[in-house]
């Protein structure tokens, strides 16, 4: 089982990963995409492409260099909105003909309680949302995508974001940015949903594969466990945040200085939003309100 720490693939080279799959890692290492992007293609004459990745030409030569005389890309499949994933789709369209499935576009699949947010005006916290992705074909919930020898279920798994799709293939999962074996998601309001990433996390429990391919890093063989352990982290979350509410009325920034006391100044807002997510969920499980009207800089208590 190879550590996650020591995953670090040549960039734009296909690599065999067996059953079918190749993956190309994109020039777009970050604190937030870890290597880069992984970009799957899957099948042995008709491709599925999983995942283009960034808008960058160099990806996409090394995309269309991996396709062999006998073979042809077929299909484009998008997990999600976010800029390390879904630009280079309508590029890779062009180039070969293909359609591009995924669930919707950027803002597709909100909760409710998301959408209020937005509507108050909260826009994305930076994460790179890709406002102008449109797929040519939505996939529904269940609905799955046949090519040459090889055949893909979407499952709608919301949390990371709204749109977000995970693509099943016999005993493979790509699980996009859902579940990565490097870190945890990141969840953002109001484009990412806790609520909702807790219900994917459980509902992929019960899928029974065998492996995850993620957008990010490398395999993971023990999907259960990382399944386990993700739940198991933001539970760890949820009681350091109502233990300091139990002090008095705290906004998500205030809470975040406390419980992310160690974090890089850099990385503060993407905490700050991760524990109004925490807070939007204990909401729903009526353990915490807010004292204001529902925004990034209301005071919560608990219930």
């Amino acid at each position: 089982m190879m550590l996650q720490s020591d995953f670090d693939p040549p960039v734009g080279i296909a690599e065999d990963l067996g059953d079918g799959i190749r993956r190309i890692l994109a020039p777009n290492p970050s604190p937030m995409t870890f290597r880069g992007t992984n970009t799957y293609l899957l099948g042995e004459s008709g491709l599925a492409v999983i995942d283009p990745g960034p808008a960058d030409e160099a990806h996409l030569s090394a995309i269309l260099g991996a396709v062999k005389p006998s073979q042809r890309i077929t299909h484009i499949l998008v997990t999600h909105a976010h800029l390390d994933h879904s630009p280079l789709a309508a590029r890779l369209a062009e180039e070969t003909g293909a359609r591009v499935h995924a669930y919707g576009g950027a803002q597709d699949g909100r909760s409710a309680v998301m959408k209020r947010l937005a509507a108050s005006g909260l826009g994305d916290g930076g994460e790179g949302i890709d406002h102008g992705f449109r797929p040519d074909i939505r996939l529904a919930d269940g609905e799955s995508v046949e090519g040459a020898g090889w055949r893909i279920t979407a499952l709608w798994t919301p949390g990371h974001l709204g749109n977000h799709l995970c693509f099943q293939s016999r005993d493979a999962i790509f699980s996009g940015d859902l579940v990565m074996g490097w870190a945890s998601s990141l969840v953002s309001p109001p484009d990412g949903d806790l609520t909702d990433f807790m219900a994917s996390c459980q509902r992929l429990k019960s899928v029974g594969a065998q492996i995850f391919h993620s957008g990010h890093g490398a395999p993971i063989e023990d999907p259960l466990a990382r399944l386990d352990w993700l739940i198991a982290h933001r539970r760890s979350r949820e009681a350091a945040i109502l233990k300091e509410l139990r002090s008095g009325p705290a906004t998500a920034q205030a809470l975040a200085d406390r419980i992310y006391s160690d974090t890089p100044t850099s990385l503060m807002p993407a905490a700050t939003r991760n524990v109004l997510a925490h807070l939007i969920d204990l909401m729903g499980q009526n353990l915490a309100a807010p004292i204001d009207p529902l925004s990034s800089r209301a005071r919560f208590s608990t219930v």
